[in-house]
């Protein structure tokens, strides 16, 4: 990959250059990017993808620390190879982040003295402290600009969006904002704390029952708000996106404000105790209500944990969701069965049909995130993005992978489907089932209340661990409703972490195996956590509800590996597929769910 080649004949070298011009304009030695907006969205507007616009990186976790004379490019185990595919070499170090964290690599390479910036808006409390902490070791300094010098050199940066606001029905919701804000502001009460800054837009679309359309695949209203101890809200959004009904469906309680009133209101609470998350808000945040003179109590987001545990009217929406998304799933992978073995299917044609079939869902509002569509070798790379020129066909013998999702007005769904397209080899046959195994231990363990993803994680694996295999990615992530597809606190993964499973959470169930340049494989359900009952029991359990409904693929399966618990666990989940999909498919699609969803043993 030449210097000024890449996509769309971007002249990378001439874009670091300019920004290295602009840091050494402005004193600096070295300036930091990260994969992130001032609301630290996981899917950012086109305003803030910085990092594609500087490297031709287009993966959604990254970072990008810039110096005088070398620069890195850091990214996690899903976009390894997509990263050494779209980023230049030459320009840059391309490192995974686990193995050399971005703070490590400033340690060991920031001059003595060395100034590097930051912009304090585009990074959390805690993520400053970590930086600051690199840049000290190195005998340099963290300085925070007042204005982004990539910014400065981005000449056709495109403009904040503007999509309207809009109430979201509390049919869908299942809790009124009133009583929301109660009980949040009872909390701030009971723990001595004024009001609590939130940034989050997921939180405050779920604190406010409203949606938006400011990022692409999640309905998210980008703003600010402040809530107070007495249940109102200050609400700081752009008076173009203030949509018809909005001001009616807020009430009196809350009050919209334009987003240059937010400092002056930071400001307001000198003297007050103000609660912040510094893992979720902005250090800009912490600075100007520190020079403002409050009383600062880092916390956490006081959203997060109840917008994470759905309602059953919520839980309901996402059953709902499912059931319809299964039948464009299930006439998807039909379709796919009719026309994939002739041969002249490629990626970007069989990811466009399967979103026309989930348009004809009812409450269909977007996809949740952009379909990886995978086809042989390209299903190796975790999260593939199909472009013009990585464009392949599905070729016989090869897997093809798809992991897709919906936004409903009733529940968001995300769901991966490995698919042998003709017959495929032995050993593709036995690390499909070994991740099968992970999934379906997954699906089925009970665990006592208290317990965490990080203790469960280890069953995903350990039918591949007996292989000498693993993945690189966690087995699971919280899932939103009608919101975020990765939604925190609770997820799956080896990462240690303090957030325990509730009843009400959902949590995805995605084991994969990967053999780059061959093929990949994921298997991915969505899952509700629920009260188990166990007879004779000592103490309270839970377990999983699988929400997901469409087949796995039984021609991908070695049947003598599974068990006998887990060949019921199959059969017992594809009956369950054909009961509830075939009322809704035609005749033909009943054909193949009939034949696709037969007991195996």
């Amino acid at each position: 990959m030449s210097g000024d080649g890449g996509a769309g004949g971007a002249d990378w070298t001439g874009r670091l250059a300019a920004l290295r011009r602009e840091m050494t304009a402005r004193g600096l030695d070295g300036f930091v990017v990260p994969m992130a907006d001032r609301y630290q969205n996981e899917y950012v507007p086109a305003a803030a993808q910085r990092i594609a616009w500087l490297t031709g990186f287009t993966g959604s976790a990254g970072m990008v620390v810039v110096l005088r004379e070398t620069a890195a490019a850091f990214t996690d185990g899903r976009y390894t190879l997509q990263i050494a595919e779209q980023v230049d070499g030459d320009l840059y170090e391309r490192l995974h982040i686990g193995d050399t964290p971005p703070p490590d690599w400033i340690a060991e390479n920031l001059p003595k003295g060395g100034k590097l910036g930051f912009d304090s808006w585009l990074f959390t409390q805690d993520g400053v402290a970590r930086f600051r902490k690199g840049a000290e070791a190195a005998g340099g300094e963290l300085i925070a600009v007042t204005d982004n010098p990539l910014d400065a050199v981005w000449q056709d940066q495109p403009d904040q969006p503007m999509a309207l606001v809009v109430p979201h029905d509390i049919a869908f919701a299942g809790e009124s904002s009133t009583d929301k804000r109660g009980r949040l502001a009872a909390a701030l009460r009971k723990a001595k704390r004024d009001a609590t800054v939130i940034t989050a837009p997921d939180s405050i679309a779920w604190l406010l029952n409203i949606r938006g359309g400011d990022v692409p695949h999640s309905p998210l209203p980008l703003s600010l708000a402040i809530l107070y101890g007495d249940g109102q809200v200050d609400l700081f959004l752009d008076t173009e996106k203030r949509g018809r009904g909005l001001t009616k469906h807020l009430g009196n309680e809350v009050s919209l404000q334009a987003p240059e009133a937010f400092a002056p209101a930071l400001d307001a609470l000198k003297d007050k105790v103000v609660q912040a998350d510094p893992g979720l808000t902005a250090a800009w945040v912490f600075e100007r209500l520190t020079a403002a003179g409050a009383e600062i109590a880092g916390a956490t987001d006081p959203c997060q944990l109840p917008k994470a545990i759905k309602n059953e009217v919520e839980l309901q929406g996402a059953r709902a969701a499912h059931t319809r998304d299964g039948a464009a799933l299930v006439r998807f992978q039909h379709w796919l069965s009719v026309f994939a073995p002739q041969g002249e299917l490629d990626e970007l044609a069989v990811e466009a049909q399967l979103e026309e079939f989930r348009h004809d869902g009812e409450h269909f509002r977007d996809l949740s995130f952009p379909t990886i569509t995978g086809s042989g070798p390209n299903g190796a790379i975790v999260h593939y993005r199909v472009t013009a020129d990585s464009n392949r066909k599905l070729g016989t013998g090869e897997f093809y992978l798809v992991d897709s999702g919906g936004q409903y007005l009733d529940g968001t769904t995300d769901v991966t489907r490995t698919i042998a397209i003709g017959a495929v080899s032995d050993e593709m046959r036995d690390r499909f089932t070994r991740v099968l195994k992970g999934h379906i231990a997954i699906a089925t363990t009970r665990f006592p209340t208290g317990t965490t993803g990080a203790q469960l994680d280890v069953l995903a694996r350990h039918a591949l661990w007996q292989a000498g295999l693993d993945f690189d990615h966690g087995t699971g992530h919280g899932v939103g409703s009608y919101l975020n597809v990765h939604e925190g606190p609770h997820s799956i993964s080896k990462r240690q972490q303090t957030q325990d499973l509730r009843p009400g959470m959902v949590v995805s169930n995605e084991p994969g195996y990967y053999k780059t340049g061959a093929y990949g494989i994921r298997i991915e359900n969505l899952l509700a956590v629920r009260q188990a009952e166990v007879p004779g029991g000592e103490r309270d359990m839970l377990e999983f509800e699988t929400l997901t409904l469409s087949p796995i693929d039984r021609n991908a399966i070695m049947p003598e590996l599974l068990s006998e618990a887990e060949t019921t666990w199959l059969n017992t989940y594809h009956q369950r597929v054909y009961d509830a999909l075939s009322p809704n498919v035609d005749d033909p699609t009943r054909e193949w769910l009939d034949e696709a969803t037969r007991p195996i043993g």
